[in-house]
């Protein structure tokens, strides 16, 4: 898997990738990703990339000029499964969307900043517009990155057990069990004796019934969705 991110403030983005699992896929070729400084793409000698907006109103936008001129650049380089958009009125990023994204093989990101960018790119370029919640961020590069590490953790490979991500809250659209490892003792607080027992059905029944409990009382609305 590849992935392209554009962004104006590339430095925001290496830090997450100098560490833990992504490093690590990064180093095995599991998966590559290429951050682009869309300043490289500016207008001028000062190598503009936002303007005031339109009709006025506080905030800056990021220019359709630069970022049409770096997306086609790309384009000529790959082709994409998908050219995303990080922004909070996107499509909520999700467990389903994470394991459909993580089928394909080029994923461009593209992360907005201020207001946001021009609408034209939107409208021109973009195949999926896509939120990590329902709050404004400063700018689209740390939802860049919880997109880069959701998707990247399901690529064969990344994690050291293939079957740890197929038993991660939300893949079976529940949270997931609890979890508990040694000592079975420690401070008189005892670890369930049926995780103890050796039984694999049972513990796996055991665990699908906590499942089933907690998803209810912290999450009824997952019960009742159908995304």
């Amino acid at each position: 898997m590849h992935f392209d991110i554009v962004t104006g403030l590339p430095d925001l983005l290496r830090g997450p990738l100098d560490h833990s699992i992504l490093r690590r896929a990064i180093t095995e070729q599991i998966i590559s990703i290429e951050i682009h400084d869309l300043r490289n793409y500016g207008i001028g000698k000062n190598r503009q990339i936002d303007d005031y907006q339109y009709g006025g109103g506080a905030g800056m936008v990021l220019m359709v000029e630069p970022l049409d001129r770096c997306i086609e650049a790309l384009k000529r380089v790959r082709t994409y499964d998908h050219i995303i958009y990080l922004t909070p009125d996107g499509k909520r990023l999700k467990q389903k969307m994470a394991n459909q994204l993580s089928l394909g093989t080029n994923l461009m990101l593209i992360c907005g900043h201020y207001k946001g960018i021009d609408h034209r790119i939107r409208e021109n370029h973009v195949t999926l517009e896509v939120s990590i919640g329902d709050y404004v961020l400063t700018g689209g590069e740390l939802a860049a990155m919880v997109l880069v590490d959701a998707v990247s953790r399901l690529i064969p490979g990344t994690m050291n057990d293939g079957t740890s991500a197929l038993t991660d809250s939300f893949q079976d659209g529940m949270l997931a069990p609890p979890v508990y490892t040694r000592p079975s003792q420690y401070k008189g607080w005892k670890v369930p004796q049926i995780l103890l027992s050796g039984h694999d059905q049972k513990i796996e029944d055991w665990r699908r019934q906590k499942a089933l409990e907690r998803t209810r009382h912290i999450r009824p609305d997952l019960l009742e969705s159908d995304d």
